[in-house]
């Protein structure tokens, strides 16, 4: 099956939920959850054995997912994400090697910034679409919305540390295309494999661009 190109990562979905999976045996159904709740862009990390395993599955089980590789920090990294099916990668920081094995992947990519400069540097190099991490951490609404101003073009997906008390705030801010976040993915739901309640904690997560909707 070949899957329709993605234009932005940023306007999938309000949200897109950071997946840690250490069983790929989970990933179809807890994809299948989250579509059915309306989030369709899933981000799995490469923080566990499971992940290229779980990205594979996701592409070839749930075709309305939009599956990506979250944690890519290198050009191996950048390769096998997308051999497994990734259709779109996101990392936390970025280097100018690893840019570069991003904008030869063929697929959209979200580098992470955290300071004035990196987003500057990525303008230079025509990169308008980044993840702010760690976003709270890093200043949160406050500093997006103080970087609104000066640099029009940069367009963000917050992420670290956001909840769903906090997303609405992050979504209102007109530089901000979607959040991730984990809030809809509660240890205790995996563990039990309650895909039901991550269906409805998605479905909530998937109407905060409905309630901050900016005019």
């Amino acid at each position: 099956m070949t899957s329709a190109p993605v234009a932005s990562v940023l306007d999938l979905a309000p949200v897109i939920p950071v997946v840690v999976l250490d069983d790929a045996a989970d990933a179809v159904p807890l994809a299948r959850a989250l579509v059915a709740g309306g989030l369709p862009a899933i981000e799995v990390t490469l923080r566990t054995p499971a992940a290229m395993e779980a990205i594979r599955a996701i592409a070839a089980e749930v075709p309305d997912a939009v599956v990506g590789a979250g944690t890519v920090i290198t050009a191996d990294a950048v390769a096998g994400s997308v051999k497994a099916g990734a259709r779109f990668l996101v990392s936390p920081g970025w280097t100018e090697a690893l840019l570069t094995a991003m904008r030869d992947s063929g697929v959209p990519f979200l580098p992470g910034v955290s300071t004035t400069s990196e987003v500057v540097a990525l303008l230079e190099r025509g990169v308008t679409e980044m993840k702010f991490f760690p976003a709270e951490a890093a200043g949160g609404t406050a500093y997006l919305k103080s970087l609104a101003g000066p640099l029009p073009g940069a367009r963000f997906c917050p992420t670290g540390g956001i909840t769903a008390e906090k997303a609405p705030s992050y979504l209102a801010l007109p530089n901000v295309g979607c959040v991730g976040g984990t809030w809809m993915l509660p240890a205790d739901a995996l563990a039990a494999k309650d895909w039901d309640r991550v269906e409805s904690l998605a479905r909530e997560a998937s109407a905060l661009r409905e309630t901050t909707r900016r005019p």
